[in-house]
């Protein structure tokens, strides 16, 4: 097998190859002798037909099916002899592969970037530290109460936090129109759950009032029908109930899971709670100022054709986000050039880290990680065995957890200096402060 390799610009090769005219007849020859053996053709017996019969009747679909199989084969070989480590797979250019002649055709591929890595002790990040008080869990208990607030009925008007229950009716032009029409329908006033001019109405109105609510649609509304139009509203409120928060007692714990210990042990689990939260937004920053650093530190040129597919499965992310599944609702391409072109590099980059520190899959990380991901399925174990038996899946968890070991890595060797922050500065939660 003969082979040259040409650098055609930036990361791309063309590379040549041709097998001697032999090696393919002999890949022909045997295969037509294995279909010999069983073929049934008219006006023989199977497995006697002569070779020449069999050769004319699938001589050319053989040929074609070893000239495809050689090219693959004779490429995966070409490249491991010339230690180059394809982006993707080959642009295939026949050039000559008529019978009787060498099978000669060009590949023409990306190889990937070698990466000459800056030295990870050079990377400087800042570690925000804080400590939960005793204050930040009250007020995370407080939260917790306003989850589960309980109503009673009141005779007085609808004001903020109150739950209304009403009747409404729609109409443009005097007509009711889909979807114009609720009844019973509870919200809670100034919680920006209906059409503020809906809500505006209905506060200061007691149970029994009726109002009226003029809403004029905007131009680009989503749907066609009500786009740039004005609606007439009636709405009746039946019903006025007043917000009081629950007790922190025996029940209330029982209602977050705490069925022993009472509120002490729910303080306690709040707090191992709020220290995950805590931990997980720490090593979050950590994350980003890493991925930061490496890429600003090491810039290197990306195949095109690898950034090409990160593009699209941004493009389809981003889609599916908002329910779209036709290619044709696909956003443009233009604004996932740069995010496309980071992803690829900083996979490239830490692809080099994991090969410089011969990192290996960490199985009892990726256990773990399937145990995350089950957990917030009604079946965790079926969950499991489904992810276990998807082999795309479970590559997606094990290239995760290889990232996450070379994150641990550059964290081990970077200079980290840790600035001293509340748990409110830090996760934008906590106690109201009181002048």
């Amino acid at each position: 097998m003969q082979i040259s390799v040409t650098a055609t610009g930036g990361l791309e090769r063309r590379m040549e190859i041709a097998v001697p005219a032999g090696d393919v007849q002999r890949e022909i020859d045997a295969r037509l002798k294995r279909i010999s053996r069983t073929a049934r053709l008219k006006g023989f017996r199977p497995g006697k037909a002569p070779l020449t019969v069999i050769r004319q009747q699938f001589g050319e679909q053989v040929r074609a099916e070893v000239v495809g199989e050689l090219m693959r084969s004779s490429f995966a070989e070409a490249v491991t002899k010339e230690k180059l480590t394809p982006a993707a797979g080959p642009r295939i250019e026949p050039i000559a592969v008529e019978p009787g002649s060498d099978l000669r055709y060009a590949a023409v591929f990306e190889v990937m970037p070698q990466v000459e890595l800056k030295p990870l002790e050079n990377i400087a990040l800042e570690r925000p530290t804080a400590e939960i008080t005793d204050a930040d869990v009250e007020a995370m208990i407080e939260s917790m109460r306003r989850q589960r607030p309980n109503f009673s009925a009141v005779e007085r008007p609808a004001r903020g936090t109150d739950r209304v229950t009403v009747d409404y009716d729609g109409r443009i032009d005097g007509q009711l129109f889909e979807g114009g029409k609720g009844r019973d329908v509870s919200f809670i006033v100034g919680g920006g759950r209906v059409i503020p001019e809906i809500e505006a109405a209905v506060t200061g109105a007691a149970a029994g009032e009726a109002r009226t609510a003029s809403v004029t649609y905007p131009p680009d509304h989503a749907n066609k029908t009500l786009a740039g139009k004005t609606a007439e509203f009636s709405v009746t409120v039946k019903k006025v109930e007043e917000q009081t928060l629950p007790p922190v007692d025996e029940e209330f714990c029982r209602a977050f899971g705490v069925e022993e210990g009472g509120v002490e042990a729910l303080r306690a689990e709040v707090r191992r709670s709020m220290q995950r939260e805590l931990d997980d937004l720490v090593r979050n920053r950590l994350r980003a100022q890493v991925m930061d650093a490496l890429y600003r530190d090491n810039p290197i040129e990306v195949p095109r054709a690898l950034v090409a597919e990160a593009i699209e499965r941004l493009q389809w992310d981003t889609a599916q986000r908002v329910g779209a599944r036709d290619p044709s609702q696909l956003p443009p391409r233009e604004a996932f050039e740069e995010p496309a072109r980071r992803r690829v590099a900083l996979g490239v980059i830490l692809g080099e880290i994991i090969r410089r520190e011969s990192l290996q899959v960490d199985r009892e990380r990726v256990q773990s990680r399937l145990d995350d991901l089950a957990a917030g399925y009604p079946n965790p174990q079926e969950a499991k065995r489904a992810y276990a038996q998807n082999p795309e899946a479970m590559r997606q968890i094990e290239s995760a957890v290889l990232e996450d070991q070379a994150l641990d890595v550059v964290l081990a060797r970077a200079r980290i200096t840790d600035r001293p922050m509340s748990f409110k500065e830090l996760t934008g939660f906590g106690p109201e402060r009181s002048d």
